[in-house]
């Protein structure tokens, strides 16, 4: 009995630590109506929310974000701006600002089932509210809001009037609830930067002017009503009121989005196995011929988008004019749209729309993995234009790779892993979220070869769409598919800057038939190496050094694989059964995946 008793509270812990380790996340029901009053940029509104808390933690507290009121003098994203070192595109003096043109959110009532909440205040753009009655772990209650809210000149996202006069984008326009996970609450003060939100459903009526036009996140539900293009038919009735009241709604989003103008022509079509495709623009604007040519090229784009990275869940998607450039939402995307060249405009589409899987359907912490969402969908930006523009590229991302050395090499890098707010310049934050997340991804496929990336891509997304994977989630989904542990590499290329340096030395006879390739590691961070070897009469042969630490190799069609090369050693020996005479050229990496940064010294020929 003494050996059972001391058995038992062990196996209670260790079941224990496996119920913390369990996945959960939070989830929220958004009930709203806000009234427009576009005389004065104004807006009254009310929400009922329900939250569910799925942890298994007693909450106290809740943090909603207010994040208008960033765009007002004397805000974080004011004095960040002021530094240089915020985001690029906010360009005014947030100082200067009149009271008609910055933005703010005012909560004037919240209810806690049913009864008023005693302490909630607002602190820059996050709303701390200390609960009265906890919320218990497995429990879902209600919180009833009354708010207002003054609509920002468009400064960054959101706003009324931007530089192409659409009238309004209206984007973190509500009092949105933070996200609580197994690291707590994340109530970051809004610098222009990144977002992290709970998934949910939404339903939104937004009551307006009658000569609006809307489109954004969701599923219009009264399109005979309102006419406007939507409908299937004419409006049943016409009415005399002045304004029309548009009901959206949206499921499993952690975010809601639209833009609303009078000129607003709206156009959509069906993609076959996707979404129902709505185009919002002004047809008046320059270069709008531009829409007209997308039809097709969207077509394409989800073909190849739902082959390669994952099927798009939602029911509709909306490419709306609108923004100061171009910004993601769930099941919608706000670009300008007066550019003349077409293929750049859609490039901006394409990426915009490419974040719905990263940013929308996987919704990683932006805030703390910026790169998990900018970089992947840079990634499959440049795949994307590769196929649609039928440009044949065998690498898409040298380009992108060819800037990260000139980075590199101003001595100013930073570690991918910094969070989004916290890099010392724009610039570094630019090149670490997209540049280097897109060679995240680039070297991976390098690394664990191009069938079990592809098949890992797909895994990922199917596993974890509409939750919050971490990058040790997406880098298992990468094990499993090819066998590799890849522990190394998210270590050495998230949290460190060294660089990798591979050289090719020399090669010699090793007998009549045989010739050793000297091979040194230049560099500070180990990567495989693979080696084409080209003869004098045109054959080549492609090898792969893979890590000691990879325990395994990838198993691509037609690279030999070698023994593993030990990091600790800073040379490799490299045997080929050809003689010495008959090799014309040694080549390492040849498409340059590997982020090798001293290209110039992977390549040796033969004396002529």
């Amino acid at each position: 009995m003494k050996k059972l008793f001391f058995i038992l509270p062990i196996f209670c812990i260790a079941l224990a630590a496996n119920a913390q380790r369990s996945y959960w996340q939070q989830h929220v029901n958004y009930a709203m109506q806000i009234e427009m009053h576009t005389e004065s940029h104004q807006f009254t509104g009310t929400q009922e929310l329900q939250y569910t808390n799925n942890s298994p933690d007693t909450l106290r507290q809740v943090f909603y974000h207010l994040y208008y009121n960033a765009f007002q003098p004397g805000s974080m994203l004011s004095e960040r701006a002021k530094q240089g070192n915020g985001d690029r595109r906010v360009l005014i003096n947030l100082d200067d600002l009149t009271q008609s043109e910055i933005g703010y959110q005012h909560v004037t009532s919240l209810l806690h089932d049913g009864e008023a909440v005693p302490d909630y205040k607002t602190v820059g753009t996050v709303l701390q509210v200390t609960l009265a009655k906890p919320i218990l772990p497995g429990a879902t209650i209600t919180f009833s809001m009354e708010f207002n809210a003054q609509i920002p000149i468009v400064i960054r996202r959101t706003g009324h009037d931007n530089k192409e006069d659409i009238d309004y984008t209206m984007s973190q326009w509500y009092p949105k609830m933070a996200e609580y996970d197994e690291e707590g609450w994340h109530p970051d003060q809004y610098v222009a930067r990144e977002f992290y939100g709970v998934f949910g459903d939404f339903d939104v009526k937004i009551t307006i002017d009658k000569n609006y036009v809307l489109g954004g996140t969701g599923v219009l539900q009264n399109a005979d009503e309102i006419g406007a293009g939507y409908a299937s038919k004419s409006p049943r009735t016409r009415t005399k009121s002045r304004t029309k009241t548009w009901h959206f709604v949206a499921e499993n989003v952690h975010d809601f989005a639209w833009a609303a103008d009078r000129d607003f022509t709206h156009k959509s079509f069906q993609v076959e196995n996707g979404p129902m495709v709505h185009l919002l623009y002004n047809p008046k604007t320059a270069n709008a011929k531009n829409w007209e040519k997308l039809e097709g090229d969207i077509r394409k784009f989800f073909v190849f988008m739902n082959a390669n990275f994952g099927a798009y869940d939602y029911p509709q998607f909306s490419l709306v004019q609108g923004g100061d450039g171009g910004m993601e939402y769930p099941m919608c995307t706000m670009v300008l749209g007066a550019g003349e060249d077409y293929r750049g405009f859609f490039g901006l589409f394409a990426h915009e729309t490419c974040h719905n899987w990263y940013y929308g359907m996987l919704a990683s912490n932006e805030q703390k993995y910026p790169w998990m969402d900018e970089g992947f969908t840079s990634f499959a930006e440049e795949e994307v234009m590769n196929f649609v523009f039928d440009e044949g590229k065998e690498n898409p991302h040298l380009g992108n790779f060819e800037t990260y050395v000139e980075h590199v090499k101003k001595g100013v890098d930073e570690p991918m892993g910094t969070g989004a707010d916290y890099f010392k310049t724009g610039r570094n934050q630019v090149i670490s979220s997209y540049f280097k997340g897109e060679l995240f991804l680039m070297q991976m496929q390098y690394i664990v070869g191009e069938a079990d990336f592809k098949r890992g891509m797909l895994r990922y997304y199917n596993q974890w769409k509409f939750k919050h994977p971490k990058p040790e989630d997406f880098v298992k989904i990468m094990e499993d598919v090819s066998g590799i542990q890849l522990d190394w590499f998210l270590n050495f290329w998230t949290q460190t800057t060294k660089l990798c340096d591979y050289a090719v030395v020399g090669v010699e006879s090793a007998g009549p038939s045989g010739s050793n390739i000297a091979l040194k590691n230049m560099g500070q961070r180990p990567m495989p190496v693979d080696v084409k070897v080209t003869l004098k009469n045109g054959k080549t042969t492609h090898y792969t050094i893979p890590l000691l630490s990879m325990y395994g190799a990838k198993t691509t069609t037609g690279f030999l694989v070698q023994k593993a090369w030990p990091w600790t050693n800073p040379t490799y020996t490299l045997y080929v059964g050809f003689s010495a005479e008959d090799i014309a050229t040694v080549l390492i990496d040849p498409l340059q995946e590997s982020c090798d940064v001293v290209p110039a010294n992977n390549f040796w020929q033969a004396e002529k």
